[in-house]
């Protein structure tokens, strides 16, 4: 179990440090998706759409995986019988 605490701490690390870089490209999103729409485009509306998308996804794969484990631990109740 300490050997699988350890492997998820430098995991944890890895991803906080390289991920340090990716902060500044929310405002710069930003002013391009304000830009675009002041000048009358509809790239915002493609963006708020796609943060959306990338937002149900971990969701929607937690309650299939969720409904898969399930689905599974009824047969192996029934098959106890």
């Amino acid at each position: 179990m300490i050997n699988l605490n350890r492997i998820l701490l430098i995991v944890i690390l890895v991803v906080a440090i390289s991920s340090s870089g990716l902060y500044s490209q929310c405002p710069m999103c930003r002013m391009a998706a304000e830009t675009n729409l002041g000048s009358g485009g509809t790239a915002g509306k493609g963006l708020n759409a796609g943060i959306l998308y990338l937002l149900a996804i971990p969701y929607l794969m937690v309650f299939v995986l969720g409904l898969i484990w399930r689905k599974h631990r009824s047969k192996l109740a029934n098959s106890d019988r």
